[in-house]
């Protein structure tokens, strides 16, 4: 039964486009989450995804109210969110740096006032605003060729910034004194690394939404980083668990007819709690 199961998800994919892209969009996402993800875990600032993911809630609200408002067609909620993860990215690095603000304080902050700001211009904005709701709760199986492409896009442009950078980001990471020792501008290199970040929280969300990014981000650079403590295994590692996660999590929601988006983040959870099992197995008995 089981096999029969793995079949007619086969063959669906293959006949369904919608489930098909919701899976090239997931196995693409994979990619630049697994690497962003990693550099989050490895610094600790897994909380900043989730006030990235809540802040650019602002920037879409107040682009929708300009084009509903204006009728500017050409305007679009994505560049809003966007917009806005990189100002939110870039004012986090500067206030830490600037003032020396607790980073857990920024944190809140931003989350706050970007969701105070986007409630604000939902509000003002009429109609029924399902843009907002697919940014909130994701839709996957909403993805088009577009998406598709804007993802391999950043897939590519996260995966050569990671190249040329990732010494000085894997100094940043792990010791920023030491950094500056190296003569590394922590600031301009942190700054860098957060929008990075930012660019993929946008376009991740997509896949699963604001409320469940910070899952797809850390847990599959979590379970990789109880395998491994060197970066550049805990990337590749990454990638694979959140390619597989990806699969298995669009395979469930299809058997069970639940929204693939947060099946995919359950999944990813899962899995995590059994690697934590499995480690302190391994740490007792072996």
């Amino acid at each position: 039964m089981e096999i029969l199961n793995q079949i007619d998800f086969i063959n669906a994919i293959s006949m369904n486009p919608f489930i098909a892209l919701a899976l090239l969009a997931g196995l693409a996402a994979s990619v630049s989450s697994g690497i962003t993800g990693s550099f989050i875990v490895v610094k600790r600032i897994v909380f900043i995804s989730g006030s990235i993911a809540h802040s650019v809630l602002g920037g879409m609200g107040l682009f929708l109210w300009i084009r509903r408002t204006f009728d500017l067609p050409f305007i679009t909620p994505l560049q809003g969110a966007v917009l806005a993860a990189i100002a939110s990215a870039l004012l986090m690095s500067w206030v830490r740096f600037k003032y020396k603000q607790r980073e857990d304080t920024i944190i809140a902050t931003l989350w706050s006032t970007g969701m105070a700001l986007g409630v604000i211009f939902v509000s003002l904005t009429p109609g029924y605003n399902v843009e907002l709701m697919n940014f909130l709760f994701g839709n996957i199986l909403w993805v088009n060729q577009t998406d598709i492409i804007t993802l391999f896009a950043l897939d590519i442009l996260v995966v050569a910034v990671t190249v040329i950078y990732f010494k000085r980001f894997q100094a940043v990471c792990f010791d920023e004194d030491q950094a500056k020792l190296q003569g590394i501008s922590v600031n301009k290199t942190y700054s860098l690394l957060l929008c990075m970040i930012a660019l993929a929280i946008v376009l991740l969300i997509q896949v699963v939404g604001s409320i469940l990014v910070i899952a797809i981000l850390a847990i599959p650079a979590a379970v990789a980083s109880n395998l491994t403590r060197r970066l550049s295994s805990m990337i590749g590692l990454a990638i694979i668990f959140s390619m597989l996660f990806t699969i298995l999590g669009t395979f469930i929601a299809y058997e069970c007819n639940w929204p693939p988006g947060a099946t995919i983040a359950l999944t990813s959870a899962l899995m995590y709690i059994a690697s934590i099992f499995k480690q302190q197995i391994s740490s007792k008995y072996f």
